[in-house]
């Protein structure tokens, strides 16, 4: 005790109150967090599948025609395309696959989808607003919402 009989510190209401209003600030803060963290794993899929399609597009010029291919790609030439987003497949948020536009063939048009939090790669992401991303060898972009592809 200091002279005077008054005590140095925070009383119990006082730390109750320091504690909730960190409390408060973590329930605003987090939303804002939580929604950082999906639009960077969208530009994950999203730069995945332009550096797809620009590799896409090399193989057209030389062979005439896109090139199917996906996770399950049994041929040579299939292989040399990443379907996964990242730089592994443990660590990447999305599959890629590419395919014949429909109603086309692939000497016209492929379609390059990324599809989120597959068993092949983090199983446990999921995107409930986007979901699957796509881009087509025309440059025409899709999702499950609009506001997905800015």
């Amino acid at each position: 005790m200091q002279a005077g009989g008054r005590q140095h510190g925070f009383t119990l209401v006082e730390a109750m109150i320091v504690m909730l209003i960190a409390a408060i600030l973590a329930a605003i803060a987090y939303p804002s967090y939580r929604e950082a963290v999906l639009k960077s794993r969208r530009t994950e899929g999203k730069a995945a599948l332009m550096k797809l399609m620009q590799q896409q597009e090399r193989y057209y010029a030389l062979h005439a025609t896109y090139l199917a291919f996906s996770a399950d790609a049994g041929d040579d030439e299939a292989k040399r395309f990443k379907w996964f987003s990242g730089d592994s497949p443990s660590s990447s948020f999305y599959e890629v696959d590419a395919r014949a536009c429909e109603d086309e063939g692939l000497r016209d048009c492929v379609i390059l989808s990324a599809w989120p939090g597959s068993t092949r790669v983090n199983a446990s992401y999921r995107d409930p607003l986007c979901g699957r991303l796509s881009l087509n060898s025309r440059g025409e972009r899709s999702a499950d919402a609009a506001q997905c592809w800015p």
